[in-house]
């Protein structure tokens, strides 16, 4: 069984461990620079390979993406890394400071939304400076932390100019289809919260713009959806009830019962 472990300080530096392969899907809710201090990271994005991040290396992924992240032993390396995100209030206070002699003209932000970071002093210099305090009982303080993030702005700016259109774009995040969205991740476990976020939208914005496309609130669509896919398993692909409330997004299998007979009028079993 994996085991894996996040120490998060201040929703900015969080480290992961897993004793085993470990893939999951992230929805990248801001900027995120993700270092890896061991093992090996290989990220997706639409199902293709998009990069190859090595222990030493980074790989800088843009807001408001969603990615597959798979993290793998290196020979007999455990995975750790360790994930800073910059956020939106942040970003535009660290540029209201910025001196704009120093900001460049005329940059066009590039289309990709993966970037991967070869091995440099500073990157390397600045995780370096914080993989102590994750094998410590010492926190660092919000100051710290401030400075650690004000660096690794610092370190993407000078790696590469085009990061200045896309760290410092403060428009609105872009909306994509919610029924698209939800009937695509309907059997994952996310909050209506994460899913506003994840389709460009407030919680409330999320609530008005669903209610123009279906007669049901959020979450009894996502319950309505999850058990007619079930429905279809059980009965015309002869899966096991054990196998499909798991697959189709329910975490308790007396909950899947009770709702599968409250919308059909008998058990899953039957």
């Amino acid at each position: 069984m994996a085991i894996s472990a996040t120490i998060n300080y201040s929703d900015t530096f969080l480290s992961y461990y897993a004793d085993n392969n470990t893939s999951c899907v992230h929805a990248i809710k801001d900027h995120s620079l993700v270092y890896v201090y061991a093992g090996k990271l290989i990220v997706e994005e639409n199902g293709v390979e998009t990069a190859v991040i090595h222990s030493g290396e980074c790989v800088f992924i843009r807001r408001n993406h969603r990615v597959r992240m798979t993290k793998f032993y290196h020979g007999e390396e455990q995975y750790k890394g360790i994930t800073m995100t910059f956020k939106r209030n942040f970003l535009r206070d660290f540029y209201s400071r910025l001196d704009r002699k120093s900001i460049p003209a005329n940059t066009t932000p590039p289309d990709e939304n993966v970037f991967p970071i070869e091995l440099r002093p500073d990157i390397t210099s600045l995780f370096h400076s914080l993989t102590p305090y994750f094998d410590s009982s010492v926190q660092p303080t919000a100051d710290v932390i401030r400075l650690k993030e004000q660096e690794g702005v610092h370190c993407l700016l000078n790696i590469n100019r085009n990061f200045f259109p896309v760290l410092f774009d403060f428009t609105e995040p872009w909306k994509i289809d919610i029924l698209d969205f939800m009937n695509e991740n309907f059997m994952d476990n996310l909050t209506m919260e994460e899913i506003a976020a994840y389709t460009g939208r407030s919680l409330a914005t999320f609530k008005r713009d669903f209610a123009k496309v279906s007669d049901l609130p959020p979450q009894k669509w996502l319950i309505k959806k999850r058990l007619e896919v079930a429905y279809n398993k059980l009965k015309n692909e002869k899966q096991k009830v054990s196998d499909v409330y798991v697959d189709v997004g329910f975490k308790n299998l007396s909950h899947f019962y009770a709702a599968f007979k409250k919308q059909y009028g008998f058990s899953p079993a039957k």
